[in-house]
């Protein structure tokens, strides 16, 4: 997809959602359509406004594969610039320095590196499965086999695991540009099985099979079967600190649903597991093609890829957002057509 030819672009960082995904997407897309731009206003609604230590990272990561000239970037800022020389691959390594989300660091990176013709050999430390952030292997099984389906092939390794506060997890991605395919997901299909894995560092195993079995009850219980989950204690050498995570993917023959949940202290296992069996249930029994996260995460490839369309249960803040911001950059239209219990969301050229 041609991106549109702007001189500098001003982007409200406070606008609807306005969190750090527009600081994430606005930088990503700049870099892909060569675009400088300023953003202000950053997070300006949140108790503590301005960048944190993820969203610096996820902004030098992206400056440093398209060589982007950045002025005013700081943990604190609410304001910064950035310009843009082109993109390029390479072997990169970006540390986080805390537990911030890996996750949302690959988040920025990933759509301007398919967008590239070039080879990346990436290697990401932080935090892995932390809060208020999506737990990596929902990337890994959940939003790459997505992507796999428009054409693009990402490699994600898990090489050990981090949590709050001390994050440290390290994770690599290697991946090649590629020409999107637009994608169309208008039911789920039939569902083959519901894997997934709940797994725990630095404290007792049974903590993550509970969660593993409340779970796999509350998927049962909705009539979706097999169940597959399996329940994981990690040694010392998998993972540093202590955390854990439950992450249940729905596999059918038409698209991947998934829902997550990182454990937190005060909060029961069973409420976690029985959380993320709900949500996929909910998903599946209403007949969404998307969960509501992966939904705000393909907003860009469709527009990167000219076109496509999902049904998901809810549109979010998060999305809603980022299709003001996409629609900005790249000469695509959105729309959501209500129908039922679901919205259809649909991306279609500009001209």
């Amino acid at each position: 997809m041609t991106p549109l030819a702007h001189s500098r672009l001003a982007i409200d960082g406070a606008h609807g959602e306005g969190g750090g995904q527009v600081v994430r997407t606005a930088v990503a897309l700049a870099a892909i359509a060569g675009q400088p731009i300023d953003i202000a206003s950053i997070r300006a609604r949140r108790e503590t406004p301005g960048l944190g230590a993820q969203h610096v990272t996820a902004v030098r990561a992206v400056a440093a594969i398209c060589d982007a000239e950045v002025e005013g970037l700081a943990v604190g800022a609410t304001s910064f610039s950035f310009t843009p020389h082109g993109l390029h691959g390479g072997d990169f390594r970006f540390d986080v320095g805390t537990a911030g989300s890996v996750s949302l660091v690959l988040q920025a990176l990933l759509p301007a590196m398919l967008s590239s013709r070039d080879a990346y050999r990436v290697t990401l430390v932080g935090g892995t499965d932390v809060p208020l952030a999506p737990p990596i292997d929902y990337l890994r099984w959940v939003l790459l086999p997505l992507l796999e389906r428009m054409g693009a092939r990402v490699d994600l390794e898990v090489r050990r695991r981090g949590y709050y506060p001390r994050g440290g997890g390290e994770v690599g991605v290697a991946c090649r540009g590629t020409e999107l395919r637009p994608l169309i997901l208008g039911t789920p299909g039939t569902l083959a099985v519901v894997r997934g894995s709940a797994h725990v560092a630095g404290m007792p195993a049974t903590v993550a099979e509970r969660m593993r079995r409340a779970a796999t009850e509350r998927l049962r219980r909705g009539g979706l079967k097999p169940v597959e989950i399996e329940a994981r204690a990690l040694a010392s050498d998998e993972a540093l600190g202590a955390g854990g995570a439950i992450v249940a993917v729905a596999e059918t023959d038409m698209t991947r649903l998934g829902a997550a949940w990182v454990a937190e202290r005060g909060v029961r296992a069973e409420e976690i597991g029985e959380a993320v069996g709900g949500q996929l249930s909910a998903d599946l029994l209403n007949g969404a093609a998307v969960d509501v996260h992966a939904a705000d995460q393909l907003l860009v490839y469709l527009a990167l890829a000219g076109g496509g369309g999902f049904t998901v249960r809810t549109v979010s803040s998060h999305a809603a957002t980022a299709m003001w911001l996409i629609e900005q950059f790249l000469p695509v239209r959105f729309s959501i057509e209500e129908r039922g219990r679901l919205a259809r969301v649909s991306v279609t050229p500009r001209h």
